[in-house]
């Protein structure tokens, strides 16, 4: 037992259950790839005012959940609680809208952090994978997005998520729209740090999941009464596009997400299998928010996929991914000789694409094929001094226990050939 021990709210991810994850990461970002979207890789932490700006003040990542820091040479720093507002900023440090081709296809990956109470499926540090695309206003953008996430969980057999939408209005619209909210919301029994959130962002107090609050807002003002004709029409697109595609998803008109930059299309990914911790992933359009950061005006629109939460819906509906075998040839040498001969065989192997590992430590043949075993593998390769004598290594199938010599020039071609 190790003196230390993984901050609390955080884990670590070791084999075999990492292998799960590496596959959902791989498996949302398949589409992406396929979609014109290109890698990018931000820092791990980012200027406080990035944050500050972009996400917004009076959000609970920004006021409870960012964990902050000051440099030796007094710069404060946050360690990343989301990844839009690092990609946006990353592009346009870039100058990648200006290559003439918008709008800029973005994917990432990677661990994000928030000191929130940690509870099944709500961690510290987190993981997601995320994607944006930046400078292009068009409700096919919209939905290409939402389309590739619907087909990213349906390729990993996940059936039982659903598909919140809704539209935010713009900058046109949201005013008026926010103006009788807060009119509505002054009049109810809120606490104190509810009516500060009023003046601030009252579109934040929709998405309050205690019950008490949620009991008072049954009768508050409709944002689809108050949107202009311009985002109605917009938001009726995406509709129609989803439905061509065969894609479900339900309106939801209280749906607004937990952060200030979102404008018009805004929508979540949810999981009846997870209790209260349900969405596994949303995003939406955020037109406004590079003038924030101090960018020119790039209407954009993005996702995030929370890749913890995507592998417990996974275990939710009982879902094994087929993960390839991590190994599949294991090498069992008899004495000095036989070591460096087969690990020779295991070198070739492994560059010719075949997983491959060895019996390290000179233990003896029960031991090793205790190991080969345990491997998974589904080969073994003995070798003792009397077959290389014979220039020969012993094959062994796993799965049907039948053993037969093989030339020790052809083994390496006999397990490529038997492994497809």
């Amino acid at each position: 037992m190790s003196t230390f021990q993984a901050p609390k709210g955080t884990y670590d991810l070791t084999p075999p259950r990492s292998a799960t994850f590496l596959a959902v990461r791989e498996a949302i970002s398949a589409p992406l790839r396929d979609s014109g979207y290109g890698y990018i890789e931000t820092p791990g932490f980012e200027n406080v005012e990035l944050f500050a700006r972009g996400v917004g003040e009076s959000t609970d990542i920004v006021t409870k959940e960012m964990y902050t820091l000051t440099t030796k040479g007094g710069d404060q720093l946050a360690l990343r609680p989301e990844g839009t507002a690092s990609v946006l900023r990353a592009a346009l440090e870039a100058n990648l809208h200006k290559a003439g081709n918008l709008p800029v296809k973005l994917w990432y990956s990677g661990s994000y952090y928030r000191y929130e109470r940690p509870q099944a499926g709500r961690y510290r540090h987190f993981s997601q994978v995320g994607a944006e695309a930046i400078g292009t206003e068009d409700p096919v953008l919209d939905a290409e997005l939402i389309i590739l996430a619907d087909q990213a969980y349906r390729s990993l057999g996940l059936r039982r998520f659903r598909i919140l939408l809704n539209s935010l209005g713009d900058k046109e619209c949201r005013p008026v729209y926010r103006e009788a909210l807060q009119t509505f919301l002054r009049d109810l029994d809120l606490d104190e740090e509810t009516r500060r959130r009023i003046e601030i962002n009252p579109l934040r107090v929709l998405d309050d999941k205690r019950a008490d609050v949620q009991k008072q807002l049954t009768d508050a003002p409709k944002l689809r009464d108050h949107l202009c004709d311009a985002c109605k029409a917009y938001h009726e697109e995406v509709r129609a596009l989803l439905t061509a595609a065969g894609v479900a998803f339900e309106d939801d008109e209280k749906l607004v997400r937990g952060l200030d930059y979102y404008t018009r299309t805004t929508f979540e990914f949810v999981h009846d299998g997870l209790g209260s911790q349900s969405a596994v992933g949303g995003g939406g359009r955020y037109d406004g928010l590079s003038e924030m950061i101090g960018g020119p005006e790039l209407p954009s629109v993005g996702w995030a996929l929370g890749v913890d939460r995507t592998v417990l819906a996974l275990e939710a509906e009982g879902i094994e991914l087929d993960l390839p075998a991590t190994t599949s040839v294991y090498a069992v040498p008899l004495g000095e000789e036989a070591r460096r001969v087969l690990f020779g065989v295991v070198t070739e192997l492994r560059r010719a694409g075949i997983a491959a590992d060895f019996a390290f430590g000179g233990r003896g043949l029960k031991g090793a094929m205790k190991s080969a075993n345990r491997s998974g593998a589904r080969y073994t390769l003995v070798a003792g001094e009397r077959d290389l004598a014979e220039g020969v290594v012993q094959l062994k199938d796993m799965e049907s226990g039948e053993q037969s010599a093989v030339p020790l020039t052809e083994a390496a071609a006999e397990l490529a050939k038997r492994l497809g």
